[in-house]
């Protein structure tokens, strides 16, 4: 709930709080205040505004607090919601821990997403304000945010990072050399209750009502990654090269919180280049990556950890109906950890078996694996009537948001009475391990490079456009499916959707014969 957890509103302790997502980012920053904290990849400068940037956690933890000041300067309340889309770069961190210093919630929208999904998305949170930057390739994101915003009546500011910002854009790119701004301005109301049972971050979901927005408080956020960094056995001062962008629980538990929680180094890598990604891992020296499964897998069978002297790869797979066993993870000195990822509502994450088969999934609640402690933290996987996998436990929402929405009969994150969150993958119970085993994805939807849709909606809003096209969604090794379209005019068909601000990766499905798939970027 915005206020925290309901069991703590009824008698209010105003000196008992538990530790919130900035206390640990604080306390970090002042104990290493001249380790390296944040770098940028080093092709930044083909993709967005301003070369990289390389803060150590004194710059940018006088960043955090120079940005909370503006928002707060700006008159924006406590607890209102601050949509970010920025892609995976320095100030995308600076800017969410920014809005929970500021006692703000931030929602990151994936940056694939055109002004058809961020309108929906911020129009049912009641977004106040939309953060973003000039450009990103070939888009400019301001324009895109100022037409955004002029359809959400709630929003009263855009703001941006980067270069010759148009007129009615709030600049924020000076703020990340300003001075140290302590202290700030104080709350509008205090907090009475647990700070860190405050709604922290918004993230969405996508399913057969549309997008739906999906609210997280401090402790299962930092239950999510700690979850990751103890099966990863991740040890202080690790320095992680992610290609994922915090634009989603697992993105936000597979990077940002762990970096918090070991008070390492986090290199940031977009969008997805092998080449690139290899050099940044030699030049910073990382012993830790974070990429899409079937990636790892790959690489692996190529014998790269090996050569690059890697210890641990944490692999995200967005399908999780396509783990794979992998004869030729023969790592000895690596660790290789599968995090299965079942949209928004969480994931599994543990180490995978030293003869190269992935580690069984409990049925009900999760064993101590090998030493660890994931057991207490993990979600704990149920096979419901209905013959589908739900999740439950520490890093599982709660509530729906906004509060009180599952009793007006608009689409929301649903979970039931006993906090149990149906993922809608099909699953079947291995007699053998008692083991859950998932088979299938969610009926109706695609998952393409971990942006789903509902593919019903797709091919209605396709047919409005042209009749006689069709779309249709086809398996994929490595981004688990794509999107075929077929049209007698398919550039009319692309661009046309284009015009009403769908996802790219929609409109690319009608893409001319023989012209290449375009890269999705990160794989949030």
């Amino acid at each position: 709930m915005i206020l925290g957890d309901p069991d703590t509103v009824a008698a209010p302790q105003p000196r008992q709080r538990s530790v919130t997502i900035d206390d640990v980012f604080r306390r970090v920053a002042l104990k290493n205040p001249q380790q390296l904290a944040l770098i940028d990849a080093p092709n930044r400068a083909a993709f967005t505004d301003g070369a990289p940037r390389r803060l150590t956690f004194a710059q940018a933890d006088r960043a955090v607090s120079a940005l909370a000041g503006r928002l707060r300067d700006m008159g924006i309340s406590t607890d209102a919601v601050i949509g970010i889309q920025l892609p995976n770069i320095v100030e995308n961190a600076l800017m969410i821990l920014a809005v929970l210093r500021a006692g703000m919630i931030a929602a990151p929208l994936p940056l694939l997403w055109r002004r058809a999904d961020a309108i929906t998305a911020l129009a049912r949170i009641g977004a106040k304000a939309l953060i973003t930057c000039r450009q990103v390739g070939g888009i400019n994101h301001c324009q895109s945010a100022m037409r955004v915003a002029s359809e959400v009546f709630s929003i009263r500011y855009v703001c941006a990072f980067g270069d010759k910002l148009p007129d009615g854009v709030v600049p924020f790119g000076d703020l990340l050399t300003a001075e140290p701004r302590e202290p700030l301005p104080p709350l509008d109301r205090e907090r009475l209750n647990n700070a860190s049972a405050h709604v922290g971050l918004i993230t969405f979901e996508s399913g057969d009502n549309g997008v739906v927005p999906v609210a997280r408080n401090h402790l299962e956020l930092l239950a999510g990654g700690l979850s990751v960094t103890l099966e990863s056995k991740l040890a202080q001062g690790t320095h992680v090269l992610s290609t994922m962008a915090p634009s989603s629980f697992a993105g936000l538990s597979l990077t940002l919180m762990p970096w918090l929680l070991c008070a390492g180094t986090l290199s940031l890598h977009h969008p997805f280049d092998p080449q690139l990604f290899a050099q940044q891992q030699q030049i910073e020296a990382c012993r830790t990556i974070i990429l899409p499964g079937p990636v790892a897998l790959q690489l692996a069978e190529s014998g790269a950890f090996a050569r690059n002297g890697m210890r641990t790869i944490i692999g995200a797979w967005r399908a999780p109906d396509r783990l794979a066993a992998s004869a030729a993870w023969r790592e000895p000195a690596a660790v290789l950890v599968d995090v299965s990822i079942f949209g928004e509502a969480g994931f599994i994450a543990a180490r995978r078996l030293s003869d190269g088969r992935a580690a069984p999934m409990p049925l009900g609640p999760a064993a101590e694996p090998r030493g660890s402690t994931r057991g207490p933290l993990a979600a704990e996987a149920i096979r419901t009537a209905a013959g589908t996998l739900a999740l439950r436990g520490p890093m599982v929402p709660r509530y729906a948001f906004p509060p009180g929405i599952e009793r007006s009969g608009l689409p929301h994150f649903k979970i039931d009475r006993f906090g149990l969150v149906d993922t809608g993958y099909a699953c079947r119970v291995d007699a053998a391990s008692n083991a859950l085993i998932v088979t299938s994805p969610p009926a109706g939807l695609v998952s393409v490079g971990g942006y789903r849709f509902s593919l019903n909606e797709l091919r209605e809003a396709v047919e409005r456009i042209d009749s006689g096209a069709t779309l249709a969604a086809v398996p994929d090794p490595l981004i688990g499916q794509r999107l075929v379209g077929n049209a007698e005019r398919p550039e009319m068909v692309a661009a046309a959707l284009t015009a009403v601000g769908v996802n790219p990766l929609v409109a690319a499905a009608f893409r001319k014969h023989g012209e290449p798939q375009p890269a999705i970027g990160s794989v949030d």
